[in-house]
Order: structure tokens, then sequence, then C-alpha cells
């Protein structure tokens, strides 16, 4: 299944949120944990990831240190802030409101016929 680049976009920070509040992480772990989250169907890229962390950074979302990996190479870890704990709540929010409306339109749209006499596929339109 293809996921709409808006989709992803619209989805980022609060993953990337998200998955720091589960504790420090670095770049390419954020990525395969996103992948597996998923099951593989979200797929991101290091020239999606890195930009919104140096956003988040700046924005005193995240902050970043130099750590070093089992294998003894340099690596940047990055941990959530509490100005980064209050954003990921405040959208949470966000997004449980567009869920819940989401979900109200869906379901109706699910006892509605298309036009033509087509029902929605799998109930949804």
């Amino acid at each position: 299944m293809h996921i709409d680049k808006d989709l992803v976009a619209a989805s980022a920070t609060p993953l990337v949120l998200g998955i720091l509040a589960e504790g420090e992480s670095y770049g390419y772990a954020i990525v395969k944990r996103v992948n597996e989250l998923s099951g593989g169907r979200m797929q991101w890229t290091d020239g999606m990831l890195y930009p919104l962390l140096h956003r988040l950074e700046r924005n005193g979302h995240v902050r970043a240190s130099w750590g070093t990996s089992e294998a003894g190479r340099r690596r940047k870890h990055y941990a959530i802030t509490e100005e980064g704990l209050a954003a990921l709540a405040e959208r949470r929010a966000q997004w449980s409101v567009v869920a819940d409306t989401l979900k109200q339109v869906w379901e109706a749209a699910a006892h509605h016929p298309l036009p033509g006499g087509a029902a929605p596929a799998g109930g949804i339109a």
C-alpha cells in the first residue's frame, strides 16, 4: 500500500516525538522503529528524517548529543525535552480530533451508497 506523502509528512513529527518519548534513540533506529510499528508500510528515508530531527532540535523539542555505538562508531543520539513532551501532548490531542472526525465520516458514508448504486469498498468511502 502506498501512503500519500502528505499523510507521511503530517504524521512525522508526532511519530518521532512519540518514539523519542519511549527513550533516547538515533536516526537509523528511529527509521527502523517506524518501519516496525507500521508493519513495513511506512518506509522513511534519511533525507526525510534528518531535516525533521534538525527542525525539532532548533525548536527545542529534542536535544542531540554524540555517542558511540557498540561497534565504536560515533553517532548522534536524540532525546525528547520537556518542550517536546508538551508538543507531543498537543499533537496527540489534535490527531485524536482528526481520527474521531474521520471515523464519523467513514461510518456515515458506509450507510449511504455511492452515486450509481455502488457501495463504498469495505464500508469506507
